[in-house]
């Protein structure tokens, strides 16, 4: 049985943000706009990607 995955696009930068929401993209993977991450669908990452949902593009995975 595969896991299910997101993949994330960050379109905004963390500058001028606070230093939590830069921590929470470098931990999802991301630290430069227009990088591209694909991560495992959990509970973990929904809610780092709550923090955050101003800055990435979600795309629904397999």
């Amino acid at each position: 049985m595969s896991k299910k995955t997101i993949t994330l696009k960050q379109v905004k930068s963390p500058n001028r943000r606070p230093e939590r929401q830069a921590a929470t993209l470098t931990g999802l993977g991301l630290n430069k706009l227009g990088r591209v991450s694909t991560v495992e669908d959990t509970p973990a990452v929904r809610g780092m990607l709550k923090k955050v949902q101003h800055l990435v593009e979600v795309q629904e995975g397999k």
